[in-house]
Parts: C-alpha cells; structure tokens; sequence
C-alpha cells in the first residue's frame, strides 16, 4: 500500500486547501489523484502526495454535453 501515491495525501491538509482562482471548495478525485474544482472547472494534479496548487498546471475539465 506504500507504493500508492495516494496513500501519501494528508486528509486534514486536503480539508484546508481551496482553489487559488476561485477560493472555492476542492473535492479530491482519489481514481485520477488531483483536487477539482467544480467552480473554476479545473483539476490540480497531485504529485508524490504533494498537491500542486498552481492554474498553469491544473487540467482543464469539459463541459458536461
């Protein structure tokens, strides 16, 4: 279970972290491992349990059709 990057992620760290461009809530998606936000509709990826908090880096997500 220690190879699972995921198992590295502070759930009380994950608790405080909001979106930098919205200041909105994050809902961490645990199957890809990044932090979305809904709002902004973007997806900041999370590396060696590091959450990388940065718009340049966030995927963007795709309108619902």
């Amino acid at each position: 279970m220690a190879d699972n990057p995921t198992s590295l992620v502070d759930p009380k760290m994950l608790e405080l972290l909001v979106c930098p461009l919205t200041q909105g809530t994050l809902k961490w998606d645990r199957d890809k491992n990044e932090l979305v936000s809904e709002k902004a509709r973007l997806a900041y990826p999370i590396r060696d349990g590091i959450p990388i908090m940065l718009v340049s880096e966030a995927r963007k997500l795709e309108m619902p059709a």
